[in-house]
């Protein structure tokens, strides 16, 4: 299914848990940032790059250096969601994620629930300082 605006995205499916929500059943706000981080960290899995070794080889991590989200819809318990994320731009020690959250439904129309950009900075893992992003890294990505 292509989502509208990004039929390049890399996409993950999600079902939300009873974890996931608050007493009303929607899903806490912060939760979506853990969807988020969750597709950011497969989408470098497929890429053939594990966090942990990247920590332990290289010595860099990424981390958010900050973040615009918008909610615009509540996503609910039981709710199968897709979770896009795009790179919008990539800088020397940094990328701009794009990402949306979409509920998916049976008529194959998803309906779009959140979106947001999303900085992330390559930093070396004993100072936090930015690092240049590792060239095998950057030319998958680009």
């Amino acid at each position: 299914m292509t989502y509208l605006n990004e039929p390049h995205a890399f996409t993950l499916p999600i079902r939300v848990y009873y974890e996931d929500t608050d007493a009303g059943g929607v899903v806490y706000h912060a939760n979506y940032l853990k969807f988020m981080e969750r597709t950011r960290t497969e989408w470098l899995r497929t890429l053939g790059f594990e966090q942990d070794t990247l920590a332990q080889e290289l010595g860099i991590v990424f981390v958010v250096g900050s973040l615009d989200i918008q909610y615009r819809k509540p996503a609910r318990f039981n709710d199968a969601l897709t979770i896009t994320a795009n790179i919008s731009d990539i800088g020397r020690a940094s990328m701009v994620f794009k990402q949306s959250i979409w509920r998916d439904s049976v008529n194959n129309s998803p309906e779009l629930l959140t979106t947001a950009s999303v900085k992330v900075v390559c930093v070396a893992m004993g100072t936090f300082r930015a690092k240049t992003i590792p060239i095998q890294i950057r030319e998958l990505l680009q």
